[in-house]
């Protein structure tokens, strides 16, 4: 079976505080143009997507230096869903199995397109390097594995990118905004193929694969 794990890009949407808004409009209609054509206004860091090692690391990989097997992930989901806002994610959630990306499931993608999707539960610097340590990419079901900035940020939260450096200075993979992970099983596939930008990062169509 397979289950949609990613959000609608639509005008208005959520995105990261300074990041380009979206926009879908039409471009073309069946009564003035017999066909219908939309224009998309984007940033490359839109929805569910994927962040390459260049997003972070001046001279890191881009997108299009990965094989699209690279794309295909053999998944363990982690139960955070306990966590309240702005709570970290510690190195006791990462487990040491064998997989290809550690999924962190917070729950928190029930407030997508609220403010307070903003205040989410973030991965401590800790964690971060742990799984970079352990090979493996990492999946959220939040805007970002950092803290993001808002006016509830407290001083104890690590400041910057750090979860962000260890994972992508490690050449891991970051996919963010994935939603539904209820719906998938601890172990599963993942399947996050992204649109062919070649660069920083792409929205993907983000696919949980079960038995």
């Amino acid at each position: 079976m397979q289950i949609d794990l990613s959000h609608r890009i639509e005008t208005g949407m959520t995105t990261y505080p300074g990041d380009p808004s979206v926009a879908v409009d039409p471009h073309a209609t069946h009564p003035s143009d017999d066909c219908h054509v939309d224009s998309v206004e984007l940033g490359s860091h839109t929805g569910t997507h994927v962040d390459a090692p260049l997003h972070i690391v001046p001279d890191g990989r881009a997108l299009d230096s990965y094989s699209l097997d690279e794309f295909t992930f053999e998944a363990v989901r982690v139960d955070c869903t306990s966590l309240d806002d702005r709570d970290p994610v510690s190195i006791e959630y990462v487990p040491d199995c064998a997989a290809e990306i550690v999924v962190f499931w917070t729950g928190w993608s029930a407030h997508w397109n609220t403010e307070r999707y903003l205040d989410h539960p973030y991965l401590t610097p800790d964690a971060a390097t742990a799984c970079a340590e352990r090979g493996y990419a990492v999946g959220v079901d939040t805007l970002n594995p950092d803290p993001t900035p808002t006016e509830n940020a407290v001083e104890s939260e690590p400041d910057g990118f750090r979860a962000h450096r260890a994972l992508l200075g490690a050449d891991e993979l970051i996919v963010e905004n994935l939603r539904n992970l209820g719906a998938v099983d601890e172990r599963f596939e993942l399947r996050a193929y992204p649109l062919a930008l070649g660069g920083d990062g792409a929205p993907v169509r983000a696919v949980g694969v079960v038995e």
